[in-house]
Order: structure tokens, then sequence, then C-alpha cells
């Protein structure tokens, strides 16, 4: 595989850190590991480091503005992707949206792709709440909102520049419509059909995806195991407002924890999106896929 960027793209709270749990275990080979440090979890850098991105573009960016950072973001990708002498797969959680240059956040000539895990909003909204700090029905608002955005620092910088997540909806649809080289996996698919749904992941990157290293893979990155790594550890990657990164990773947590009202904003804010992936079907019914059941593997 040519050397280059692939993004691994998400709305917070939807898989990715499980994801990057995985590739990390087969880029370490998974066959000799016995357990991964989540606090390792080296696949890339995150799309939206600030010491990254000055790498980059060969700026000290506390010269310059959050706007103009925003603007030269697809300018450092196109240079790191050309510069790049290996596969680095990069977590993002930005819509690709297009910046004041008129290019695409992500220019699809400066990657070798990207890789979209998409949860169902009912759960992310439960999950987002926590990863926040916030109430649900704050999270609700914030996942309706075309102008929201994470990291935005308005009197100092931190580690990470201002990143524009749009709506749920549309974070969506700016990478699934993307014409780029992508891949989409449904998070419930990663738990419910986690043999074939990794499988694919391997494949679609290049990495091992014979059976044993992938069911070798997927039992080490167990949300169990995760959970009990941060209990015992930490995780640097919580946010300090939130009591755990890892909460439940439950599909249908909605069904004990919205108000139907709750839900009923959340399938009007995004009746379009969830019906194009299956959470729902044209009478406005909550399907299969959004409810609890067994595990398969």
């Amino acid at each position: 595989m040519s050397a280059g960027i692939i993004w691994l793209a998400s709305y917070p709270k939807s898989g990715n850190t499980w994801l990057r749990s995985y590739i990390f275990t087969l880029l370490q080979d998974s066959k000799e590991l016995q357990q991964i440090d989540i606090n390792e979890l080296k696949t890339g850098a995150i799309a939206s480091s600030r010491a990254w991105l000055a790498n980059g573009l060969g700026l000290d960016l506390s010269l310059h503005s959050e706007a103009d950072i925003a603007n030269y973001r697809s300018d450092a990708y196109h240079f790191m992707h050309n510069n790049l002498t290996s596969v680095g797969y990069h977590k993002i959680h930005d819509a690709n949206f297009p910046v004041q240059n008129g290019r695409l956040l992500c220019p699809v000539e400066a990657c070798l792709g990207a890789l979209y895990v998409v949860r169902n909003p009912l759960d992310v909204a439960i999950s987002f709440a926590n990863h926040m700090g916030i109430s649900i029905d704050k999270s609700i608002e914030s996942m309706g909102k075309s102008n929201y955005t994470f990291a935005d620092h308005k009197h100092k910088f931190g580690q990470q520049v201002k990143q524009n997540l749009g709506s749920w909806s549309e974070h969506v649809e700016s990478w699934i419509d993307c014409d780029m080289n992508r891949l989409l996996i449904r998070y419930e698919d990663m738990q419910f059909d986690s043999l074939a749904s990794f499988t694919a992941i391997s494949q679609f990157l290049h990495l091992p995806s014979d059976e044993s290293s992938v069911k070798k893979a997927i039992d080490l990155c167990q949300f169990d195991k995760l959970k009990a790594q941060e209990q015992l550890n930490g995780f640097v990657e919580k946010p300090r407002k939130s009591s755990a990164f890892f909460r439940k990773g439950k599909v249908g947590d909605w069904q004990q924890v919205l108000s139907q009202q709750q839900v009923e904003r959340i399938v009007n804010d995004h009746f379009d999106v969830m019906l194009r992936l299956g959470y729902i079907d044209a009478d406005r019914n909550l399907t299969q896929l959004c409810r609890s059941r067994e595990l398969v593997c």
C-alpha cells in the first residue's frame, strides 16, 4: 500500500477509539499480544493537533488566528500526505466541509481514503453528554446545530485547534458523500456482526484480515477490557469534565435513558440521514439496528 494519510473519521462518541484500539492491536501483531495499553494508541496524530499542523506548515501557530489556521489546514494535510513514508491512520472529528480557500478540509487528492464510523444519534446523544459534562438536552441541541464547533479557544491556545463539526447529520453527509475512497462502518455492526465488520475494516486498511488475527484483535479490544484499563490507570484522552471516557458502549441505551420528547427531537433533527443509514424507516419507526440484542462475533 502506498504511503499517506487514511482518515479515521467520526462524530465524537461513535467508536473512533475502539477502532484505533483495533488498528493498534494489528499493527503490534495481535498474535503475540496479551493486552494493549489504551494510553499508547499510536496509529497517527489527531487531525486537529496543533503541534502536528505546525510541523506540517512550518509555522509558529501562536502567531496566527484560529480563522487563519482553519484556512491553512488543507494545505498542511497536502504537505504531510505527500511526505509520509508509511501509512498514517489519523483520527479526525471535524466534518469534511470546504474551507475558505475552496478546498475541502481534507482534500480527496491529499489522502488515501477515509474510514467513517457512524453510530445511532440516539445513543450518541447520551455518550456525548457524558463526554462533555453537559445535560442530554444540551447534547441534543448541540448535535442539531450547523455551526457547532469543538475546542473553540477564545483566550488561549490549546493542544487542539478549533474543529467545525456542524450538526450530526451534516457531519455524516460531509464524509459519506465525499468523492474519495472510503468505507462506511456502523457502530452497531461492529458490535453485532463483529467478525464481518472488522474483517472489512482490515481489508480496507490493508491490515491482517485472516480470521485468526481479526478475532484475536477483537478480543483484546473488548469494551469491558478497555474500560477496566481506564479504571485502573486512567485514560489520557478523557476530558476533565467527563466522569469516564468508556461509559457503557451499549447499543440501545437510549431505550432506558431518553424521554419520548428527546427521542422525537433527535428524529426530527436527523430523520433523513437516519433513514438513509437504516436507523429508522419511512414511517418513522426505529429499526432493530437501534435496539439492544445479543452480541454476535
